[in-house]
């Protein structure tokens, strides 16, 4: 791949092999040798870290003058494509209808992946000699319980007291079009899984009995409407839900003897870890509940303000498709949480999000050469020959 290759061509020919790989999480299918036989063309050393069947690969270059280490991050897993028959094509055959392309994996992430790739190597031969270095960070267990991908390279990072100075996150963050959003930041993730303790009895004889749903019941309404911190300038308001509520025997004369809840809370950089758990133990023991609580945190809230980075991603996106970017920190948990853990400015771009996940998810073709465009032109910003 040279300079004068056509990048809308090159991002969709690797995008379709990509999405050929039947990588559904934790199984990487080859994408990362696909991945890394590329980098290494380009003088890349690359370094594959496998664990508990997932394959992580941290490459980097060195452009041969001081200055700051960049990093391209994302996942080549994806989640399960479901039920088949309700695919418009099969999804690991990457498919042209309308002016898209589908197949599972198409717009998560597996185009920001091929476009991280083209701009590498359009900005590589343009600038073979450039400040810093370049690296991507590549994972196969993103989209399942992410314990033994992006999480050991940041562990091994932080051991050695190394640090990463800018990290692009190839997530699907535009919403209408592409460059309408990128995301400088995420809110945190706490679940916690509930027992109330009741004593169960016949329904005729409730004297002999603790219903344990009456009991929950008003702690229950008090939690729902609690307000937990307002938020900030980038930040909505922490949220507290219920996602399951479960009691009873099935028998409609029974009293049951235990309730299980299980609840999350989407927290904002303004509230932390003990805090909202202190409350929400306040509230259960005010109510004199017999209860006990499984909690377990899957993301702290992340934030990278305006700056460097954002401006330079800001300025490639008016560039290749005329407009600026909001900045949002909307959405799930995405491996940027335990990235900033090693580096102040991390921000997440990519294609937009309206398919991912879903039956029949695609792509814009005419958004891959803009994408590679973008990528290509915050390397050039950001590493300069």
């Amino acid at each position: 791949m040279h300079a004068h290759q056509d990048p809308a061509l090159a991002v969709r020919k690797l995008t379709e092999a990509l999405i050929s790989k039947r990588s559904v999480t934790p199984d990487d299918a080859g994408c990362q040798d696909l991945i890394g036989r590329r980098l290494n063309a380009l003088g890349f050393q690359c370094e594959t870290l496998a664990a508990n069947g997932t394959t992580n690969l941290w490459a980097e270059r060195d452009g041969g003058r001081p200055g700051p280490l960049f990093v391209f991050a994302g996942h080549t897993d994806v989640v399960p494509p479901g039920p088949l028959e309700a695919w418009g094509s099969d999804p690991f055959v990457p498919t042209e209808r309308n002016g898209r392309l589908y197949g599972r994996g198409a717009a998560d992430m597996k185009t920001s992946l091929a476009a991280f790739v083209v701009a590498t190597e359009d900005f590589v031969a343009r600038r073979p000699e450039h400040h810093g270095r370049l690296a991507f960070l590549l994972t196969s267990d993103e989209e399942g319980p992410a314990t033994d991908g992006t999480v050991q390279i940041v562990n091994r990072f932080e051991q050695e007291s190394r640090r990463i100075d800018f990290c692009v996150v190839g997530e699907p963050t535009s919403s209408e079009r592409l460059g309408d959003m990128i995301k400088n930041g995420r809110r945190g993730s706490l679940s916690g899984r509930l027992s109330v303790k009741g004593i169960q009895g016949h329904i005729a004889y409730p004297h002999q009995a603790d219903n344990p749903i009456h009991r929950f019941a008003p702690a229950l309404t008090e939690l729902a409407a609690h307000h937990w911190d307002a938020g900030n300038a980038f930040f909505p308001p922490t949220s507290w839900q219920v996602s399951n509520l479960n009691s009873g025997t099935g028998a409609t004369n029974v009293i049951p003897g235990e309730l299980q809840a299980l609840f999350n809370f989407r927290f904002s950089t303004e509230s932390t870890v003990e805090a909202l758990k202190r409350r929400v133990h306040e509230v259960l023991d005010r109510h004199q509940l017999s209860y006990t609580i499984e909690w377990s945190l899957s993301g702290h809230p992340f934030l990278t303000e305006p700056g460097t980075l954002s401006a330079a991603l800001s300025d490639a996106i008016q560039a290749e498709c005329g407009l600026r970017p909001i900045l949002s920190t909307t959405g799930g948990t995405s491996d940027g949480r335990f990235i900033a853990r090693i580096c102040s400015q991390v921000i997440e771009f990519g294609p937009p999000n309206a398919s991912i996940h879903k039956i029949d998810e695609n792509i814009q073709l005419d958004e891959m050469a803009p994408l590679a465009g973008i990528y290509r032109r915050v390397l050039e910003t950001l590493l300069p020959a």
